[in-house]
């Protein structure tokens, strides 16, 4: 049963990982509202904004995104050693 049950993460990681890539969007949107009183970030091909205003806008968005997402990641990795009484197998 250890076995399988470690196999199973696999999936579950998965699935946690998407999820915390949606979490990450939701919160750098929020966000960016809030900072820049706009509905969405600047897109790299974006004239109406200056280079140093979309480089920003994407380096936010990138700390944020690391950020949010390593933590929903680790809180499933620790979640599922909790559970199993093992650290899930990598690959």
């Amino acid at each position: 049963m250890n076995g399988l049950a470690k196999a199973a993460y696999t999936p579950l990681g998965f699935g946690v990982s998407v999820l915390g890539g949606l979490a990450a969007n939701l919160v750098f949107g929020q966000v960016w509202r809030r900072i820049s009183n706009e509905e969405t970030a600047p897109n790299a091909t974006d004239e109406d904004y200056s280079t140093r205003e979309v480089l920003l806008a994407a380096a936010l968005q990138g700390a944020i995104f690391g950020l949010v997402k390593t933590a929903i990641d680790r809180a499933g990795m620790r979640g599922y050693q909790r559970l199993i009484g093992d650290r899930p197998r990598r690959g």
